[in-house]
């Protein structure tokens, strides 16, 4: 886990929250890296110089031709492949029982699932240091 940000009230647009809360700047001017990121995100990686990687736009809504169709699958699918650890990691983070069943303020929201992601990346990092390099 990489980044969390905090809550919001009401619903907004995930590409709305990640430019309030300054995702997107801190992605342009940042170190390079490369965040896989769902069709909600799409015109991100031209604001960001190529860091945010979105499933490719799907040019023809009607008739398209045949090769458009299997190479727009094929990237599709490459990039779903790819990004299937991100959801791995945000499923995850949603079946620990704070954040499922959180009855309490909705202003310690913020820090529980700040604590859980920081749990969570502690035991992947430890997860993948073997035995033998301790």
């Amino acid at each position: 886990m990489l980044f969390c940000s905090p809550t919001s009230p009401g619903s907004c647009a995930d590409i709305t929250h990640a430019r309030e809360s300054g995702v997107v700047k801190l992605l342009a001017e940042g170190p390079p890296v490369e965040i896989l990121a769902d069709a909600d995100c799409q015109g991100l990686g031209a604001q960001t110089g190529g860091r945010v990687v979105t499933p490719p736009h799907r040019k023809f809504k009607k008739s398209a031709p045949d090769w458009y169709e299997e190479m727009h699958e094929r990237r599709r699918k490459a990039h779903s492949s790819r990004r299937i650890r991100v959801e791995h990691g945000i499923a995850h983070l949603k079946t620990w029982r704070a954040p499922a069943r959180h009855l309490g303020r909705r202003e310690h929201v913020d820090d529980t699932v700040q604590a859980i992601s920081g749990l969570l990346s502690r035991q992947q990092t430890a997860d993948m240091t073997l035995p033998w390099q301790t």
